[in-house]
């Protein structure tokens, strides 16, 4: 699993990518940051910003929180920013700690998980150019899962855009039924992701600010929100336990 690099346009080369790595990772049954596990011998989070790098990105901010010092240290040497997330309050808070380095920006905000390494550079370039030339709020990539379970499913309106997505624990049945999922690789007209993340609310299941519901503020505002389907499920395989990690691991050996 190994990444060239991705042919760059002025989209790419006007983004920022922010990296999520706050995380604690209680299901890995160890006292590191989730993102400190290694895949193929390299922690999650350097696939990511290496990803993100290989995409034509060259500024990246990583958001870390639990333990965030390991997490400094072991990417110190890709020349990527850091803000903390003090407090665990969801994924929307986390990527609104940055907003004293990026509120002013207009270009593309690309937002990545950091334990989710297997989005490709050619995936994250090519949500940046439809972004653009859509000139749409904001882009997401999706997948197609015969079993989303656990992950967010993405709700579209009859036109084909997206209108929300919906968390599995928040979600009825219908919705439930879904097969078209969220990876949490998103991309973000600068301007308008900070005024929609001041909007969000923690009146859900987890009692959170999620991320995902950015894309139900920016759907009221009238302002569209496009999803690139990617043929690849494994874009979406995070890293919430063992298991996954030993799954990923065997994946790679086997492509």
């Amino acid at each position: 699993m190994e990444y060239e690099e991705f042919p760059t346009g002025p989209a790419t080369d006007a983004a920022v990518a922010v990296i999520l790595a706050a995380g604690l990772g209680k299901r890995m049954g160890a006292s590191i940051p989730k993102v400190l596990f290694t895949l193929h011998g390299k922690p999650l989070i350097r696939w990511v910003i290496e990803s993100a790098r290989a995409a034509g990105i060259g500024r990246v901010v990583v958001v870390i929180g639990y333990q965030g010092e390991l997490v400094r240290d072991a990417v110190a040497d890709l020349n990527v920013e850091f803000v903390w997330q003090r407090e665990r309050l969801g994924t929307g808070h986390a990527v609104l700690q940055t907003e004293s380095l990026l509120s002013t920006r207009t270009g593309p905000v690309v937002v990545l998980n950091g334990d989710v390494p297997r989005v490709r550079p050619q995936t994250i370039g090519s949500l940046i150019e439809v972004r653009d030339s859509a000139k749409a709020a904001a882009a997401l990539v999706t997948v197609l899962m015969e079993d989303p379970t656990g992950y967010g499913r993405i709700v579209r309106r009859p036109d084909g855009l997206v209108d929300r997505i919906v968390e599995e624990r928040d979600a009825d049945t219908d919705t439930r039924r879904i097969k078209e999922i969220n990876t949490g690789t998103f991309c973000f007209q600068g301007q308008e992701l900070f005024p929609a993340l001041h909007q969000l609310t923690s009146d859900n299941a987890q009692g959170e600010y999620y991320l995902t519901d950015v894309v139900s503020v920016l759907c009221r505002k009238g302002l569209s929100v496009i999803a690139c389907r990617s043929s690849d499920p494994g874009e979406a395989h995070g890293v919430n336990s063992l298991e996954q990690l030993a799954a990923l691991e065997k994946l790679g050996q086997t492509e």
